[in-house]
């Protein structure tokens, strides 16, 4: 596994981390991260969301900058949240963020992504009252099957949108230098938008990028890469850190040209 030399493409701040735990297992990286997380500026509307939580008796955060923006919503309108609300995420790690904090909350224990959620029997439970409503905490744009399900089962679903995701400014040749001067053989992708951030960014030079393995957190992800004419593709088990290791292990390292 020590022979991987990997890109990195999360969050800065998640970059930062995962390096730390990838080093730990003797795996070189570099960080390019292609998702700046952008809060917006709190508008009545969402005040009037946050305000009425105790409306609700599951809320869904999606992402972990979904968990941290809205835990500092609930600090400054509700010092003691909603006791008989239950949270949920997607993932382990957005999850650990609403427990640390004191919040009953539920993941998928099998799976990383709104398919393992949505099939939660704590999600159905939580939900299984007369006029059963979700508050979804989310960024801009992203994935609606969350919402899409939910409203076909008969709930009623609210967004709350806190954060939008924007690549951030990098030279045009940053890509392919980095990748030169690291040697690198792989690249984790988080999400299927930092995979089109990566492609935005790779531009013309995007065909020299099959020549690394691309990690990526689902089937659904892996598929948008193949499309996008990406060769060496590992769909790992969710975008967490133990998923990532999991499959770095379970996967050759491709041989030195």
């Amino acid at each position: 596994m020590t022979g991987w030399r990997l890109l990195l493409t999360r969050p800065a701040d998640e970059c930062k981390v995962l390096a730390g735990m990838l080093a730990e297992q003797g795996i070189h990286s570099s960080s390019l991260p292609l998702l700046a997380i952008e809060p917006l500026v709190e508008t009545p509307e969402q005040r009037s969301l946050i305000m009425e939580l105790d409306r609700y008796p599951a809320v869904i955060a999606i992402s972990k900058p979904a968990a941290r923006l809205g835990l500092e919503l609930l600090d400054r309108y509700w010092p003691q949240p909603p006791y008989r609300q239950v949270w949920f995420t997607p993932g382990s790690a957005s999850g650990a963020i609403l427990a640390d904090y004191g919040l009953a909350v539920c993941w998928p224990e099998d799976g990383d992504d709104s398919e393992s959620l949505l099939e939660m029997p704590h999600l159905a439970e939580a939900l299984a009252q007369p006029d059963p409503r979700v508050l979804l905490i989310k960024g801009e744009g992203g994935r609606e099957l969350l919402a899409d399900t939910l409203r076909a089962r008969g709930v009623q679903v609210d967004t709350l949108i806190l954060y939008r995701r924007r690549l951030p400014e990098y030279p045009s040749d940053i890509l392919l230098q980095t990748i030169q001067a690291e040697r690198l053989n792989g690249l984790a992708i988080s999400s299927g938008q930092g995979l089109q951030y990566l492609q935005e960014l790779a531009a013309s030079t995007w065909p020299v990028l099959n020549r690394l393995t691309f990690f990526v957190p689902s089937s659904r992800v892996a598929d948008m890469a193949r499309q996008k004419g990406v060769g060496n593709v590992v769909a790992c088990r969710g975008a967490g850190t133990p998923a990532l290791l999991a499959a770095l292990r379970e996967t050759p390292v491709p041989a030195v040209s």
